[in-house]
């Protein structure tokens, strides 16, 4: 058995450019041997296609995916972004939902946020991003709903924590006004859960995220 030690890994700032992508395969090639020797049948099954049961929507952000579930290969399908927001105008987005939901069938889907985002400092500090200031207006909108509770909270860290907070809840509802979830929470009990990873733990906290008030004027019969 391999020491666990011996097995995570970084990418060594000494490399050179392009020595990363060896680098990456060598690393790959040992992930697959042990991968292969620890569950034989998984890559066959993987081979065969994927039956995952849950749909992780996160943040690009590095230190955050959904490795830190510590589950198999194929058990979760996945779709990040910056700020792991869902907006309706984004094909990708809504691909991804319809997806999963009519042709995978999950079961549940997660909307994960975490601490120490840095979208979400950029809406509190109004700093200008470009570009991504159109992409996180979503966010932005967010902030603007929950103004008075925001700007009551004197903390720099606690502010931004519980933006972090508002802005997965705001997902969620979000995801659970889309016309395929829709369908499918009052079809087959499809559940949109909300969670908030902190990078200083590594741990998984479950967020009790409120009914959305206003969900009966996005039923379409």
């Amino acid at each position: 058995m391999t020491d666990a030690a011996e097995i995570i890994r970084e990418i060594p700032r000494e490399l050179a450019n392009d020595q990363i992508v060896p680098f990456l395969l060598k690393q790959n090639s040992a992930w697959a041997a042990r991968t292969a020797a620890a569950r034989p049948e998984v890559l066959a099954e993987n081979a065969v296609g994927q039956t995952p049961q849950v749909l992780w929507i996160g943040c690009s952000d590095s230190r955050i995916s959904e490795a830190c579930l510590d589950l198999q290969p194929g058990s979760v399908f996945v779709h990040r972004n910056i700020a792991n927001l869902m907006p309706h105008d984004d094909m990708c987005t809504l691909s991804v939902v319809l997806f999963a939901v009519h042709t995978l069938r999950v079961r549940q889907i997660v909307v994960c946020g975490h601490y120490d985002c840095g979208g979400v400092k950029a809406c509190l500090d109004n700093k200008r991003l470009g570009l991504l200031d159109n992409w996180l207006k979503n966010l932005r909108d967010v902030k603007v709903r929950h103004r008075a509770e925001l700007e009551g909270i004197k903390d720099e860290k606690q502010r931004t924590d519980r933006l972090v907070e508002l802005n997965v809840a705001a997902q969620v509802h979000s995801v659970q006004r889309m016309t395929p979830v829709i369908d499918a929470m009052r079809e087959r009990d499809l559940k949109v859960s909300g969670v908030v990873y902190d990078v200083a733990t590594g741990k998984l906290r479950h967020l009790d995220v409120p009914p959305d008030a206003d969900a009966d004027q996005y039923i379409c019969y």
